[in-house]
């Protein structure tokens, strides 16, 4: 793909980091309002996990990823440009994996308890 001339790799990261800005605030509301549920569960079932404190710290590595993308949309330096990006890339991955082990906690714990 690098080497086709109709493709500009600087629209492909902008376009990602757009991406990215948008999906980790919209997953940032979704650990928030996960955390809220698995509150109200957890004080029905007597059932106790460490799940929503993975879950707080992965609603800050969201917002993490979405404020260096959003910094990286905005700077005109093309060098700190890249290096913003792979920051908001390597953030958004980190809490993706995250928000699958805290899953799994989630459902092993509702599954015992």
């Amino acid at each position: 793909m690098k080497n086709d001339p109709g493709v500009h790799t600087d629209d492909l990261d902008e376009n990602i980091c757009v991406h990215i800005f948008t999906t980790s605030a919209a997953m940032l509301g979704v650990c928030m309002t996960v955390v809220g549920l698995l509150h109200v569960i957890t004080s029905l079932r007597n059932v106790d996990t460490i799940a929503d404190d993975l879950l707080s710290v992965d609603a800050i590595i969201y917002l993490v990823a979405c404020l260096v993308a959003y910094w990286a949309l905005r700077t005109r330096h093309r060098g700190r440009n890249r290096v913003l990006e792979r920051i908001a890339d390597g953030a958004f991955l980190l809490g993706l994996v995250l928000s699958a082990v805290a899953t799994g906690i989630i459902t092993w714990a509702l599954a015992s308890g």
